[in-house]
């Protein structure tokens, strides 16, 4: 694969990314060139110890003045995606992340902007940010959530332009905080997105009922370091979604859908599967056992397909345009694309009949991509306007 001069894949090089002990970083392809096309790097490269969690952006190592990543219109294109500037009206998407963004509302602003999307602000009733309890005194601020927090706010907005926007920052990135800052969004949001996660571990599953509330769908990127499932996608009462890589044609057009080679998934060592997915035709062929897999869909992710978010808090010492993937991208457009839908998504609706899949059946993230569902996309990325 190959960038072309608008920073999108197509088809011509290869890539390949080498494992460094705290991260992983990826290495360009000499061919691909350009101030923007170096090694992608994590916006949150470790956890800050037990009981804490990391995000999952990835992003360009330098930013620029102008747009680099995939757009709105890009994305909704290879998706089949609903363009109307009033997909999601009525419905309320929360955005839950650890730290304060303190440029989010301005940055929203230039994004939308860019694009032609209806502006969403604490003004005109669409956009609010609260702290975890709910409150106006916000975290201190962190660079590389502050990525993470642009990419989510933004691009759950390119989705759906119609929907409110409620950011919840919690006061870190532990556990205790993170799941205060749920709680909060499941009592005002029916989509709930978070871009975050960690290694499983003993006694997850009583972190559980925190993604429990009548109405409410809840969506958990499934991370980026391939297999293993992480937590909390693993949760039996999520959404994991997985990542892919979108590639397109010399003049534009969607040409391939395949596997990101490190999105997340694996068998959980400690959920339970959900009886939808246990019962799916296709849950036998990953031989989980019983037990959850994880991702259960997914989208674009990989930070070499990655989507263009503007970020004025300085990141590395940067500040403006990135090109940033990782399953914190394809969490929040799930997210906005189920308010676009306007129905609860869950497990039973995820492996039922009403929505089309692009099956990706191309890709290995540890695990190789199979017709119908697998561990490296689940059942695929939702394609169509409708439901």
């Amino acid at each position: 694969m190959s960038l072309n001069r608008f920073g999108v894949l197509v088809a011509s090089a290869v890539l390949v990314f080498t494992a460094f002990p705290s991260q992983v970083v990826f290495a360009a392809s000499p061919a691909d060139g350009g101030s923007d096309r170096g090694p992608r790097r994590s916006a949150c490269p470790t956890d800050e110890g037990p009981g804490s969690v990391r995000c999952h952006a990835w992003a360009s190592p330098n930013a620029t003045t102008a747009p680099t990543g995939l757009t709105p219109a890009q994305i909704k294109s290879a998706y089949l995606f609903s363009t109307s500037s009033t997909a999601g009206a009525g419905k309320t998407v929360a955005i839950v992340d650890a730290y304060d963004d303190p440029t989010a509302e301005k940055d929203l602003g230039v994004f939308s902007a860019q694009f032609g999307l209806p502006a969403c602000t604490t003004a005109n009733g669409c956009f609010k940010k609260v702290n975890q309890t709910g409150g106006t005194k916000l975290p201190r601020s962190n660079s590389g959530w502050a990525l993470e927090i642009s990419l989510d706010v933004q691009w759950a907005h390119a989705i759906a332009p119609g929907a409110k926007i409620v950011l919840v920052e919690s006061n870190s990135a532990s556990f205790t905080d993170l799941l205060a800052a749920e709680d909060y969004a499941a009592k005002n949001a029916t989509y709930v997105s978070n871009s975050w996660g960690a290694s499983e571990f003993s006694g997850e599953n009583s972190y559980d009922s925190h993604f429990v509330k009548s109405g409410v769908s809840f969506f958990v990127s499934a991370g980026d370091a391939g297999l293993p499932a992480e937590y909390p996608s693993a949760s039996p009462n999520v959404i994991s979604v997985g990542g892919t890589r979108l590639t397109f044609n010399t003049n534009g057009s969607f040409a391939s859908e395949t596997a990101w080679s490190l999105g997340g998934g694996g068998c959980s060592k400690y959920e339970t599967a959900p009886s939808a997915q246990s019962t799916f035709s296709g849950y036998s062929q990953v031989n989980c056992a019983g037990k959850r897999a994880t991702p259960d869909v997914s989208l674009d992710a990989d930070p070499y397909s990655g989507v263009s978010v503007y970020d004025s808090t300085p990141y590395s010492g940067q500040s403006g345009w990135y090109s940033v993937g990782g399953t914190s991208a394809s969490s929040p457009m799930w997210a906005a694309r189920s308010a676009v839908a306007g129905t609860v998504i869950n497990a039973a609706y995820v492996y039922g009949s009403s929505i089309t899949y692009r099956d990706i059946t191309s890709g290995n993230n540890g695990a190789a991509c199979l017709t119908g569902f697998d561990l490296c996309s689940g059942r695929g990325s939702w394609i169509g306007a409708t439901p």
